[in-house]
């Protein structure tokens, strides 16, 4: 089924694809009408969504499109995506390294010609790059990973390449400026990449526009 006229994306070359990635922050941040204005605004052909609640789930009943939610255990949020495209098969949900008090997954998704897979890593730093190899693991040889890695300095996973934005994503404690919400390729290049300037959740969402490698890269 095609997507709804009005949230249709605008047709890319070589076959890029916009994917946008926020956290919105569990129930006081963004709302489900923050997150449609958001896909109105920029038109994605996949939108990532970390601390997800049960009311995201009415998304595709507001705008149509594909919804998948994946929350974490014993958690009252998680992991969501949402495109105008059909997947080519449900979303799956992976069991990561578990810390000490939260158990985390990741949700992967095959969306079009991009396999993604969606992350919200632990803060532990030494647990979260654990987490992020574990999911390397999974992924075919041409893939991204996006989402709020709770990282600090790079992540130094062999053959993934760092193509997000470089500035700010979440303001730590309303004053620390750190750049959490990442996105990491392989066998892919990033031709545009920015932070959208929405302040309805703590974190601000990412934007990247994906292809198979072989074209110029955005530096």
């Amino acid at each position: 089924m095609p997507p709804q006229m009005d949230l249709a994306p605008p047709e890319r070359d070589g076959g890029a694809l916009k994917v946008v990635s926020w956290n919105l922050l569990r129930r006081i941040g963004a709302t489900v009408r923050d997150v449609i204005d958001l896909i109105r605004t920029e038109r994605p052909d996949l939108l990532l969504m970390q601390e997800a609640t049960v009311d995201i789930d009415t998304l595709p009943t507001l705008i149509g499109g594909h919804y998948a939610r994946s929350p974490l255990p014993g958690r009252i949020h998680g992991l969501a995506c949402w495109s105008p495209w059909p997947y080519h098969r449900p979303p799956l949900t992976c069991t990561l390294p578990a810390g000490t008090l939260i158990r985390r997954v990741a949700q992967i998704v095959e969306c079009r010609s991009l396999v993604v897979a969606n992350v919200h890593l632990s803060h532990g730093q030494l647990l979260n790059r654990r987490q992020l190899r574990r999911v390397v693991q999974i992924l075919p040889q041409q893939a991204a990973i996006l989402g709020d890695f709770n990282q600090v300095g790079p992540a130094l996973i062999r053959h993934f390449h760092d193509v997000g934005p470089r500035a700010p994503t979440h303001r730590m404690a309303d004053m620390l400026p750190i750049r959490l919400d990442r996105c990491l390729v392989r066998g892919l290049t990033c031709l545009e990449r920015h932070v959208i300037e929405n302040y309805a959740s703590d974190h601000r969402p990412i934007s990247v526009l994906l292809r198979p490698s072989g074209g110029r890269a955005y530096r």
